[in-house]
């Protein structure tokens, strides 16, 4: 009898040391993106593929739309409540991570994460003192597409320097009525559009990175915010007064991008599928032509990673978090659920594979796209703190100044310059 309760005995711990030491390998991470639908979707799959892969591994996803995720992030980063993985945005670095610190460095998991698969020179634009705080997931600039069928309503050809751009204005509102225009852009999007212009013309950094202020002159921040009064005084684009009038959705989910009223966009090229998608057929986004000054020897092109993905400097789980993203970028399941969602990849695995199956092709928007920005002269890179969200929002305050008749352009320029440089000086001290 003794015999058989010291074997029951024996065999129960055994058992509960086995359990005990397959429940230590069970792993909870957490993941957090913004993103459409479409992204959600796709990233949903290719979780789903990674847990089935690794079923010790347990992936909470955490997603929402861009509207609030940076204030939320924000909140669970200074509390050290961020998830394991985050998809992060280039102009986030000097926000959580002026030294490098605010992340994980990606680095000392290269055991799991394979960075040979990334061109040295875009995994350095993520470092950070060393450092490297994310895997750039694509690379992205903002280049002009076009509605095909309502340019060919208009009668006239894509742009292809910014006196036909003007010019384009007023055909539409002429040929067409005042509720059509060329383009359409976004305050973020007017930002990247104008900085190319001063680039083109004077070749000089936005940012004065060793003074810790704006680059420009006076004069030049009147010319600036003028050029943009021009493009709306001759009918290029809708001025946010107007925009505001249809609501706060998506722009490419309001009815006037749909119809085709607003023939076109000065987009990442990163996200231009998700655009071009909701128009109603026939009609298509082509790509255009990149307008140049005469003389111009860099075309001022707002060139940067789409997003990144980053892990927590907190997790407790760095290994199984590499794993995670390494699957999503380099593995064929992973590489094959996310395709093109968040645009042309930079992992040379992800590349070969998607070209094989046919998802990455020259006639693609978002492929044509980044094509283009590669062949042009590109040699001033934009400093992340011009993409600061304080300046954006600055920005797009100032430009209601102008709409809504509040302010002259040079009391815009003026205002916009003083409050641009206590928040640079805020945020490069």
């Amino acid at each position: 009898m003794k015999k058989v309760l010291l074997s029951t005995l024996i065999t129960s711990t055994l058992a509960m040391a086995a359990g005990s030491a397959f429940a230590a390998d069970d792993v909870d991470l957490r993941m957090s993106w913004w993103g459409g639908n479409g992204r959600h979707q796709v990233t949903l799959k290719a979780v789903e593929e990674f847990q089935k892969q690794h079923p010790n591994i347990k992936v909470k996803s955490e997603y929402t739309g861009w509207d609030g995720h940076l204030s939320r992030l924000t909140t669970q980063i200074a509390g050290g409540t961020e998830p394991d993985v985050m998809q992060t945005n280039w102009n986030w670095l000097p926000i959580f991570s002026k030294t490098g610190t605010g992340f994980y460095d990606l680095n000392t998991v290269k055991g799991d994460l394979d960075l040979a698969q990334f061109d040295p020179k875009e995994l350095q634009s993520t470092t950070v003192d060393g450092k490297l705080n994310g895997i750039p997931i694509s690379v992205t600039a903002r280049v002009f597409y076009f509605n095909d069928e309502t340019w060919k309503k208009a009668g006239i050809s894509y742009p292809k320097t910014w006196e036909e751009l003007m010019a384009a204005g007023k055909t539409f509102e002429s040929k067409l009525g005042k509720q059509y225009f060329p383009v359409v852009l976004e305050h973020q999007d007017t930002l990247s559009l104008l900085r190319s212009y001063m680039v083109q013309k004077y070749n000089i950094p936005e940012i004065d990175t060793a003074k810790k202020q704006f680059g420009y002159s006076k004069e030049q921040w009147v010319e600036f915010f003028g050029m943009y009064k021009k493009l709306i005084d001759s009918h290029v684009m809708p001025d946010t007064k107007y925009y505001a009038s249809f609501g706060k959705s998506n722009m490419y989910e309001m009815k006037p991008w749909i119809e085709g009223e607003w023939a076109g966009t000065y987009m990442w090229n990163s996200t231009i599928n998700k655009y071009s998608d909701n128009l109603k057929p026939p009609a298509k986004l082509e790509l255009g032509s990149y307008p140049m000054l005469p003389g111009a020897t860099d075309a001022g092109l707002f060139f940067k990673p789409a997003q990144m993905f980053s892990i927590s400097k907190t997790t407790k789980h760095p290994k199984e978090a590499a794993m995670l993203i390494n699957f999503l970028l380099n593995e064929k399941a992973g590489v094959e659920a996310l395709g093109l969602e968040r645009g042309v990849p930079l992992s040379k695995a992800a590349v070969t594979q998607l070209t094989a199956d046919g998802v990455i092709k020259d006639n693609d928007p978002a492929v044509a796209g980044l094509k283009l920005a590669q062949s042009l002269p590109n040699k001033l890179s934009t400093s992340p703190y011009f993409d600061d969200p304080q300046i954006v929002s600055l920005f797009g305050t100032s430009l209601q100044y102008i709409d809504y008749g509040q302010k002259s352009v040079e009391e815009t320029a003026a205002e916009f310059e003083r409050q641009g440089n206590r928040i640079l000086k805020r945020a490069m001290r």
